[in-house]
């Protein structure tokens, strides 16, 4: 999965826009970034912007920003209702898919130090980018705001963690860190009652409610008030009445989805509003959501169902949004909403994009490209699907109920072999490209001739590597498919031989593009190395493919 982060740094200007202008033109000036959105308060002066993309790209972005931000923003003339303490008041990294929390916070340390050092602004870290705990809360950190960091910025508890420890009347100081995915989710009650609402709220969010008996705050031995707390981890939520709907939702926080995902929120409060004789008719997402959190749900829900999870990324989406209610109040457009599809650039997609005869044309066509790399690794991908179908027929056949999680998890396997060999297609053909684009580089300078030589270099290790990926993954991808022909559904025993040949294709014609391209490559060591792993993937693949015919050569008995 492609490492993904958001970041969402707050800007001390609300009410220019030319200068916001100017700030989110340095975010899109970065390859790789995507702005999603700009969102400036006047009453505040402030503007929320975020922007999602690459880690290295993402903190290209915000160190312009905040450059530019610093260049154009004056603090020691401005006021606004929200607490504030730079130009560039707070700048929090994301983890959106594909990374962890500690990759991220180390990204957040490397731009911290980036503005540190060369834009001399005071840096503070916060949440887990801080690795000192007694000053890693944000609001503990700007407590006293501009007015009062003249003389903060001096106790040697406050010294920066990055910058001078001088504070900067213009543009003062930053706080930059990593945090959590927040997700603002609505779910939707058949109730108009805010009361109802906020005792289901109370019920689930983590704070809960104080304890009260005849109407009265019961309190501890410490005389404070007794909290039962609610039911849900990581869930801020409050009940209201939204007239243009007419009708209640909980409204909700969900601070961090590793703890509480969407599905576990909208499943207990189902839980909760049926026990006060209310129903749930739908939710709604505000903003954008990661595809993971969208996946999880689709599964959670085949699996309520016992049914196999092995099943594509679009029926997963479908599945979520039809479970969780998301199209009830508006529709749900998975391509805007989902962060992902928002980065997606059709040209890495455009063969598996096509139909079926225009991949035929194409690939007949006189160009040299798809060629025997891309084909191999779409019939490898076809032979994973069809091992893919064999489980999930198997989890769904009547009969072998008890046997439908053994099957969904082998559908799942099968699953992400397609999925990975499907982006090979393209890849495969990508990596060609790079090959003719290096060769037609200038060579009319010695400096030219050795850069054009290295770029070679290169895109070939790439077309030598692409394949070669290839050949692993249907090697792997025999596996499910034997699985599935000696324990799946008889009926389909054939299909699973047919999965069992193109597996084999895959691997050989693969193979092939590993060799031809090989013979270009100067590192001989490398070559030598990956040929000889190469054919010893090819005879594994030779020998199960040929165990795996043998079998159902006999199941079918004719």
């Amino acid at each position: 999965m492609q490492q993904i982060i958001e970041c969402v740094p707050n800007f001390s200007e609300g009410n220019d826009l030319g200068i916001i202008k100017q700030i989110t033109d340095q975010v899109e000036s970065v390859d790789g970034v995507r702005l999603l959105n700009v969102d400036p308060g006047k009453a505040t002066n402030r503007t929320v912007v975020t922007f999602v993309g690459t880690p290295e790209a993402v903190i290209e972005a915000a160190y312009r920003a905040i450059k530019k931000a610093g260049e154009l923003i004056d603090m020691s003339k401005h006021k606004g209702e929200h607490p504030r303490m730079g130009a560039t008041d707070v700048c929090p990294l994301i983890p959106v898919s594909g990374i962890s929390m500690e990759e991220t916070a180390k990204y957040a340390q490397q731009l911290a130090k980036r503005v540190g050092e060369e834009l001399q602004i005071p840096v503070y870290l916060y949440e887990a980018a801080q690795p000192d705990k007694s000053r890693n809360n944000l609001s503990v950190i700007r407590s006293g705001e501009y007015e009062g960091f003249f003389k903060k910025i001096k106790l040697p508890e406050w010294k920066p963690d990055f910058g001078p420890a001088e504070f900067d009347a213009k543009r003062g100081g930053t706080v930059i860190g990593a945090r959590d995915f927040l997700i603002a989710y609505n779910i939707n009650l058949n109730t108009t009652s805010t009361r109802r609402a906020n005792a289901i709220a109370f019920d689930v969010r983590e704070a809960g409610r104080t304890k009260k008996v005849n109407g009265k705050v019961v309190t501890g031995e410490d005389g404070k008030p007794v909290v039962i707390p609610g039911t849900l981890k990581a869930v801020k939520a409050i009940g209201w009445y939204i007239e243009e709907y007419g009708i209640a939702q909980i409204s909700m926080n969900l601070t961090n989805i590793n703890v509480t995902p969407v599905h576990i929120a909208f499943d207990e409060v189902c839980k909760k509003a049926d026990e006060r004789g209310i129903r749930v008719t739908g939710s709604e997402l505000v903003g954008l959501v990661p595809l993971s959190a969208m996946l999880e749900a689709g599964k959670y829900f085949l699996k309520k169902q016992q049914r196999s999870i092995g099943v594509s990324e679009k029926e997963l989406v479908k599945i979520a949004v039809k479970s969780l209610g998301l199209d009830e109040l508006a529709p749900f457009k998975p391509e805007e909403r989902i962060i992902e599809y928002l980065l997606r650039n059709p040209a890495d997609s455009k063969l598996v994009s096509m139909k079926l005869t225009d991949f035929a044309d194409e690939t007949a066509s006189e160009s040299p490209a798809p060629g025997g790399g891309s084909i191999s690794a779409y019939v490898g991908a076809l032979g994973a699907s069809l091992a893919t179908m064999v489980a999930n027929l198997s989890s769904h056949k009547v009969g072998w109920d008890d046997r439908w999680e053994e099957f969904s998890t082998w559908a799942g396997k099968g699953e992400n072999f397609k999925n990975t060999l499907v982006k090979l297609v393209d890849e495969d053909t990508n990596a060609f490209n790079r090959i003719m684009a290096a060769f037609a580089l200038p060579k009319a300078t010695e400096e030219e001739k050795k850069a054009r030589t290295s770029a070679i270099q290169d895109a070939t290790r790439y077309a030598i590597e692409v394949p070669f990926k290839v050949m692993q993954t249907a090697l792997a991808s025999l596996e499910v498919i034997q699985a599935m022909a000696e324990t799946g559904n008889p009926n389909s025993v054939s299909d699973a031989g047919v999965g069992a040949l193109c597996a084999r294709t895959a691997v050989m014609g693969a193979f092939m593009n590993v060799r031809i391209n090989a013979s270009g490559y100067d590192d001989k060591n490398f070559v030598e190395n990956i040929i000889a792993r190469g054919k010893e993937i090819e005879a594994k693949a030779i020998a199960i493919e040929a165990e795996i015919v043998s079998f159902v050569n006999k199941k079918i008995g004719i």
